[in-house]
């Protein structure tokens, strides 16, 4: 190395510039976040899965701060959530979890035979198989008019009330809330129009499966 260039490095460490970052410590930096993410979204699903919390976003940051994690860490997204879940129930939970799934299934199906009038499809955990023993029956229905589906509820002597949305995955947008409480389970309605539905987003892959479907799944368990 030249003199002029050993000079010029002493000046910058000098003006505090110090050495220059050492190669691929981006990389490193974002491997770091990476890991982090994944363990707030496995401390996120235990608290989901065993405590019964159904906010996500209290769930991610309190699994934040039980990592000892510093404020502003990037926490994960809820499909990082729902994997974790899923990793959660096949490593601890087993056939105590393919028969509570079961459970909601038959609710859910049940009421979706009930509703059959508004297109009923079953969607969230419950659908996609990552629900817990605490998670809602999330169905959604089309209708014109919310209310029709209210007045019918209400002729048949069924107790709802109007709720907003229950966990962040819950969508789309604008959809009205209605939530029956049994003996079983709870039961969420996601009541959208025709217009919303067909107007659902391309990336939204969220399952939604109609009666059959729902019943296939059941004959195959």
């Amino acid at each position: 190395m030249s003199r002029d260039r050993i000079a010029r490095d002493r000046r910058g460490q000098d003006r505090g510039g110090g050495a220059p970052a050492p190669r691929g410590s981006s990389r490193g930096d974002d491997l770091h976040a990476r890991r982090d993410r994944t363990r707030i979204a496995q401390a996120a699903a235990r608290l989901i899965a065993e405590h019964g919390l159904t906010d996500w976003s209290l769930a991610k940051r309190k699994a934040a701060r039980q990592l000892m994690l510093p404020e502003g860490s990037t926490l994960p997204s809820n499909d990082d959530i729902t994997q974790a879940l899923t990793d959660h129930h096949a490593l601890f939970d087993g056939p105590a979890h393919a028969a509570s799934l079961r459970r909601q299934r038959e609710e859910g199906l049940a009421w979706m035979y009930r509703l059959a009038a508004w297109e009923p499809l079953l969607v969230g955990g419950v659908a996609a198989g990552w629900a817990t023993l605490h998670s809602d029956v999330r169905i959604e229905l089309a209708a014109d008019d919310p209310k029709a589906v209210e007045m019918a509820l209400a002729g048949s002597g069924v107790a709802y009330d109007a709720s907003p949305p229950g966990d962040s995955s819950d969508k789309p947008a604008g959809a009205t809330h209605l939530r029956i409480t049994t003996g079983r389970a709870t039961i969420r309605l996601s009541i959208v129009t025709p217009q919303q539905r067909r107007n659902r987003p391309r990336n939204d892959d969220e399952p939604r499966l109609d009666t059959a479907a729902v019943g296939a799944l059941l004959a195959a368990q």
